[in-house]
């Protein structure tokens, strides 16, 4: 059986090309990634800009803008505890699955609280 000395290169040259494209798909996630946190970015501001922020405590609208302000960080929680923040918890989570966006994208939860059990 004769072997081509040409084989190994060959070889060498599709990997690369396959790695090459490996990495260049990794790179549109970190673009969606940033699209999505400026999506969520502008349509926290039409929240803002629109709705009625009576009862909505500061500090819940100093964290929700910190977690915008710092690139949507997936391991930041904002708790929504009134029944004012908890509406616009849920506003934010519809609008941000109308642009595409899992519902788990959003930075609501009270990690500090025990959850209820049966």
């Amino acid at each position: 059986m004769r072997t081509d000395p040409w084989c190994p290169f060959l070889a060498m040259a599709l990997l690369a090309g396959w790695a090459g494209q490996a990495l260049s798909q990794s790179a549109p996630a970190d673009d969606w990634t940033r699209r999505k946190c400026d999506l969520y970015g502008a349509a926290w501001q039409d929240v803002v800009r629109t709705h009625d922020m009576a009862g909505i405590r500061p500090g819940f609208l100093k964290k929700h803008q910190d977690f915008i302000d710092l690139g949507c960080p997936q391991d930041m929680r904002v708790c929504a505890a009134s029944a004012g923040e908890i509406r616009l918890a849920d506003l934010m989570t519809i609008l941000s699955m109308n642009e595409g966006m899992a519902s788990t994208f959003v930075p609501f939860g009270c990690p500090d609280q025990e959850p209820e059990r049966p």
